[in-house]
């Protein structure tokens, strides 16, 4: 299985970088910021770097869709995991158009509102986890794992 493992550096990139015991099994390929944190973290990984800022930046959004469709066609994905943010969106709506499966994980320390990106992936997605009960108030066919911290 071929995996994308997209989201923003800081703290959605080290959601990402916990389930390391399982992403390292697999065939894999990163899409973040290309930042001190991510350089650091994801050294010797196969990386694409996205724009950002991404919140309501529609010039990253047009340039992260672009990419997505590029990276997507050439990669072929059989699975997309992200904990979000922004750049996320086009990598699931383009990812899904092309048949792949698309896991998002809800951000842990967002319990009593959903964040954006979890309002904008969570009809299309096939797994949408959740790390708080009270997150599916929100996400209600959500899964709850608890925390991945």
């Amino acid at each position: 299985m071929k995996v994308c493992l997209v989201g923003s550096s800081g703290g959605h990139l080290s959601h990402l970088i916990q389930l390391k015991p399982w992403w390292k099994e697999q065939e894999r390929f990163w899409v973040t910021f290309k930042k001190e944190d991510a350089i650091s973290l994801l050294e010797d990984e196969n990386i694409y770097w996205c724009s950002y800022p991404t919140n309501r930046n529609i010039k990253n959004l047009i340039k992260n869709s672009i990419l997505a469709f590029k990276v997507l066609i050439k990669e072929k994905p059989d699975l997309i995991v992200s904990s979000g943010a922004a750049s996320a969106v086009p990598f699931f709506y383009i990812g899904k158009l092309l048949g792949a499966k698309l896991v998002y994980i809800e951000v842990y320390d967002r319990i009593d509102s959903p964040t954006l990106t979890g309002k904008l992936v969570y009809k299309i997605c096939d797994e949408f986890i959740v790390q708080w009960e009270e997150q599916k108030k929100f996400y209600p066919k959500a899964k709850n794992i608890g925390g991945i911290f």
